[in-house]
């Protein structure tokens, strides 16, 4: 009975997995449409070889056999490489961007999309984990690094023990900005300073300050006509 169920739940599974990776690959086909050749010419490739090898020592069903394997594992990889490109690709310039990507950071990490904001739709967004604290900033550079300094002098008041890490999301790395696919590798290459405790109680007390959305006072009903957002940097 009991092996039946665990049959069932992995068939239940697979359709699910399946039906995933097609839908991965024909997003990725829209911005890659060689994506389908270049993965097949790889399999192709690994597994000829390994074969031709196979042949010329006399053993080509270990060798096609070891030859398939590989052949899947390339195409796997070449593949996953070029969807997260194409993800990437097409979040490149679209505003939450860097949200969406620190959602997909990993396990330890608290995230609070827009913590801070200004007129032009310029964010910060924030992360806690054993690293400390990481400020995720994107929109114009020039108008992010106030709203990074306000946002630092903001948490200052309760948090001066916990290290405190700024990123704003570009294409210049000459001038300190991390390209969007390169965020998740730079936070997690940050060194841990902090116990489990030290980041709870952070998360605590940051989430006791508020943030952005929870310190927005938002009208019951539709907004009234000719209301503007004030004048500050930042919404309060």
């Amino acid at each position: 009975m009991a092996r039946k169920a665990n049959t069932g739940g992995a068939d239940a599974a697979n359709p699910g997995r399946l039906k995933q990776i097609a839908l991965t690959y024909k997003m990725t086909r829209k911005a890659d449409p060689m994506v389908g050749l270049v993965v097949a010419g790889v399999g192709i490739v690994v597994l000829g070889v390994l074969l031709a090898i196979g042949f010329l020592i006399g053993h080509p069903l270990y060798l096609g056999i070891l030859g398939f394997v590989l052949a899947f594992l390339a195409m796997a990889i070449i593949f996953g490489r070029r969807a997260e490109k194409a993800a990437f690709g097409q979040m490149e310039g679209q505003p939450g961007a860097a949200a969406a990507v620190l959602q997909n950071v990993g396990r330890g990490w608290t995230v609070t999309p827009a913590v801070a904001m200004n007129r032009s739709q310029d964010v910060v967004h924030r992360a806690v984990s054993r690293a400390g604290i990481v400020l995720v900033a994107e929109g114009n550079p020039n108008r992010v690094k106030p709203l990074l300094a306000a946002e630092k002098k903001r948490m200052a008041r309760i948090v001066l023990d916990v290290p405190v890490t700024d990123i704003i999301v570009g294409d210049d790395e000459a001038a300190g900005q991390v390209p969007l696919k390169k965020i998740r590798t730079k936070m997690l290459k940050l060194p841990r300073v902090l116990a489990g405790p030290q980041v709870t109680a952070a998360n605590d007390r940051l989430r006791a300050m508020g943030d952005l959305m929870s310190n927005m006072p938002l009208p019951k009903g539709p907004m009234p006509k000719g209301m503007r957002m004030p004048r500050g940097g930042k919404m309060r």
